[in-house]
């Protein structure tokens, strides 16, 4: 097999499935953008601005939602894509019977036990969402919803620090930005 497909073949599949799983899911934001926008921008974020050149990584990342939004099993996941790729997108799944306010809790409490490649995955993952937050805020955020979110999203990351230098710093400068057009707003 062509190296190139040896990359390819398992990325294009992990698309094939996010876009199935995430098919009638839209964005909260004003703009109402397709769902799997979001696992792909994770992706492309790890790949791009964080060098991430591991295939199961990249693919953990399309995936990381499908366990926590939609109807896919953990079984399901390691069947289609191997234990590691499953393993990372449970790492990062959030447990959907816990208040919402525990679950906000646990990702800060959680963040620093976190294996370095799904530090990366919650990094690309924070910086997709607080992005997100500047340019099409979900229209029933307030203003002040809308930093606390920032603000927490600060805390998640804190505890994922030391996985990618180039992801932080770019976190950094999302949350600033957005904060800053914030202030303006």
């Amino acid at each position: 097999m062509d190296a190139n497909l040896d990359v390819l073949a398992p990325l294009l599949a992990a698309l094939r499935f996010a876009a199935e799983k995430h098919r009638s899911q839209k964005r909260k934001g004003t703009d109402a953008s397709p769902y799997i926008n979001h696992p792909i921008e994770v992706a492309e974020l790890l790949a791009r601005v964080g060098g991430v050149r591991d295939v199961e990584l990249l693919a953990a990342a399309i995936l990381h939602d499908t366990i926590e939004d939609t109807e896919t099993t953990p079984d399901e996941l390691e069947a289609a894509f191997g234990a590691r790729v499953c393993c990372l997108v449970a790492e990062v799944t959030d447990d959907k019977s816990l208040p919402k306010a525990e679950r906000k809790k646990l990702q800060e409490e959680h963040a620093p036990q976190l294996s370095r490649d799904a530090k990366q995955l919650k990094l690309g993952d924070k910086i997709s969402n607080v992005r997100e937050i500047g340019a099409a805020p979900p229209a029933d955020w307030s203003l002040e919803r809308r930093r606390e979110y920032i603000a927490w999203a600060r805390s998640v990351v804190d505890g994922c620090r030391g996985a990618n230098a180039a992801l932080e710093r770019h976190f950094d400068s999302i949350a600033a930005e957005t904060e800053a057009a914030l202030i303006r707003t």
